[in-house]
């Protein structure tokens, strides 16, 4: 290493806050992946229970299960993702209050996570209540819609 990677970079620095807002970004961007998901995810799976709901076949509402399964796992990918950068990002204003900084380590985005570590982080995310509360809803809605000539019954239809 030379001497400017060696060289510490203050909390004023430009590039600091430069590396800051790209950590901000990547941050933002997977939350907005996962609301996407939850959107996207409510989308289909009413246009899927409208179409059984018109075609009086309750058993194709067991369909939905499918993409409400698979939202759930790319929601709680960008939940864990999200939550890696998090830690880059306070591992990196960690840096800086300790005076670290380096020129090693600005604008260089890796996150920790590799290989099993990310599907572990991300079955540890889907345990969160943002996403199994959330998709949990979703699956119940569509047990009711399978469910419906009994529930009809009971409800005296």
């Amino acid at each position: 290493m030379d001497e400017t990677t060696k060289t510490p970079f203050g909390p004023d620095s430009p590039a600091v806050r430069a590396h800051l807002s790209i950590l901000q970004d990547v941050i933002r961007r997977m939350a907005g992946n996962s609301a996407s998901c939850k959107n996207w995810c409510i989308v289909l799976v009413a246009a899927m229970l409208v179409l059984v709901a018109r075609t009086a076949t309750p058993d194709y509402a067991l369909l939905a299960v499918i993409p409400t399964l698979l939202f759930a796992f790319l929601d709680a990918y960008y939940l864990a993702q999200e939550k890696d950068f998090i830690g880059l990002y306070n591992a990196f204003v960690g840096k800086i209050h300790d005076g670290s900084v380096l020129r090693s380590d600005l604008y260089g985005v890796r996150p920790n996570l590799r290989g099993f570590q990310k599907f572990r982080a991300t079955c540890a995310a889907a345990a969160s209540f943002s996403v199994w509360g959330f998709y949990g809803l979703i699956g119940a809605m569509i047990l009711l819609v399978w469910q419906f000539d009994g529930v009809r019954a009971l409800i005296g239809w």
